[in-house]
């Protein structure tokens, strides 16, 4: 439809796509002290996800934001009460502005999601083990003008990851040493 209006417009495919129902910016699991799975979340990891993007001035938000704008036919939740998503601005999105209206945060998620996971010892207390930062938003595409060929346009929705950190002393040594930070962190939680 938007088309046919003359706004241009194109379709977009995520793969490792997060669903964050709770909005904390990453997908958690639990699990108990013997690893079993607790089904505590309803956050997922969707093999892929389809959503439009539309190209708009954004009086609303700023001529900073404008541009590529994520709208999603096909909502999952609830927006303002209602079903929908968007549009949030590709920008907005890029540069972590989780703040705005128009669903940012939902599709920040989407992309960029951390996925955590938790051993839950109690309803009061929970660790941190685990949290891998690059599994979500892999292959961000639309098709080439013309041609069936997949356009790779995941950097218009993230930096790059962080590279590899290479290690001058032993991983076991390193990995030894972060026990007392991780002491600190799980008692910050």
């Amino acid at each position: 439809v938007l088309r046919c209006l003359g706004i241009p417009t194109r379709v977009i495919t995520n793969f490792n796509s997060a669903h964050d129902k709770n909005l904390n910016l990453s997908i958690d699991k639990y699990i108990d002290m013997s690893g079993n799975t607790l089904h505590l979340s309803e956050d997922s990891v969707w093999n892929f996800h389809v959503w439009n993007e539309s190209w708009f001035v954004r009086r609303d938000l700023g001529s900073f934001y404008d541009g590529w704008q994520v709208l999603d036919a096909t909502p999952q939740e609830k927006s303002k009460g209602i079903y929908q998503c968007g549009p949030a601005s590709t920008r907005a999105i890029k540069e972590g502005d989780v703040n705005l209206d128009y669903d940012s945060p939902f599709v920040f998620a989407a992309v960029n999601a951390d996925c955590v996971t938790w051993i839950r010892y109690s309803k009061k207390r929970k660790e941190r083990i685990y949290s891998d930062t690059r599994k979500i938003g892999k292959f961000i595409s639309t098709k080439a003008v013309g041609t069936n060929s997949r356009v790779d346009i995941t950097a218009n929705y993230k930096y790059p990851e962080v590279k590899e950190i290479s290690f001058k002393i032993p991983y076991s040594q390193y990995k030894n040493s972060l026990m007392d930070d991780r002491k600190i962190l799980v008692t910050a939680v």
